[in-house]
C-alpha cells in the first residue's frame, strides 16, 4: 500500500481574508465586515481599514461598538449621513524617496 502525502499551505501570521459587507438600517445602525483596524473615530466620523479600502463614515453622535477582531464585525449606532472609499496606498518608500524624486 502506498502513501501520498499532500503538502498543506502554510499559514501566514496575516489578518485571515474575511468578506467585506456593509449593512445600514435606516441610517442609525451600521454593521461593517472585513474590518482590519480602525483608525480613528468620534461622535462625528469614523475612519476604518478594510478588505476593499478605507471607509469614512460621517454622521452626528456615533458611537463604534463591539467589534471582533476575530470576525473584523464592527457595528456603529448614531445617525449616518455619508459612507466614502479610498484606496489603501502602499508606502512610497518614505519621506527621503520622495524628496530625491
Amino acid at each position: 500500500m502506498q502513501t501520498k502525502i499532500v503538502a498543506q499551505p502554510q499559514q501566514t501570521a496575516a489578518v485571515p481574508r474575511t468578506p467585506h459587507n456593509l449593512i445600514v438600517e435606516d441610517r442609525r445602525t451600521m454593521t461593517v465586515t472585513g474590518v482590519t483596524r480602525i483608525v480613528s473615530y468620534d461622535e462625528n466620523g469614523a475612519t476604518l481599514e478594510t478588505q476593499q479600502g478605507t471607509l469614512m463614515v460621517g454622521g452626528k453622535e456615533l458611537q463604534v461598538s463591539e467589534l471582533s477582531i476575530q470576525t473584523g464585525e464592527l457595528k456603529i449606532y448614531g445617525q449616518i449621513d455619508y459612507l466614502q472609499y479610498s484606496d489603501t496606498r502602499q508606502n512610497s518608500g518614505g519621506f527621503f524617496k520622495r524628496l530625491v524624486r
